[in-house]
């Protein structure tokens, strides 16, 4: 079983950055495709982006594309998320995951994906 931890989340001002990471134990997570996924208060989870088991293939939603950037290191057994030019509305708890492929469809699915991380706070402040 596949346990992840997610971290690098924080407090920044609107156009700061942060680079997020989940960091898996218990399995490889090089046979699986990962995602990002994010949860503002009162909100559904949103998935944000996935990528798939080599890296050749990344996904992002409309409202990060051009912003955010994952990546992923199979031998460090982890997955990144860089993100640039951050706004207020991109407050939320972020959390990875694991699943079988990445594309939109999968990240409009949240019950593709499993082995969730309990998150990482990001607050951008206006």
């Amino acid at each position: 079983q596949v346990q992840l931890v997610e971290s690098g989340g924080g407090l920044v001002q609107a156009g700061g950055s942060l680079r997020l990471s989940c960091a898996a134990s218990g399995r490889t997570v090089s046979r699986y495709a990962m995602g990002w996924f994010r949860q503002a208060p009162g909100k559904e989870r949103e998935g944000i982006s996935c990528i798939n088991r080599s890296g050749e293939i990344t996904t992002y939603v409309d409202s990060v594309k051009g912003r955010f950037t994952i990546s992923r290191n199979n031998a460090e057994n982890t997955v990144y998320l860089q993100m640039i030019s951050l706004k207020p509305k991109d407050t939320a708890v972020y959390s990875c995951a694991v699943g079988g492929y990445c594309s939109h469809y999968d990240l409009e699915t949240p019950g593709n994906f499993g082995s969730w991380g309990q998150g990482t706070q990001v607050t951008v402040s206006s």
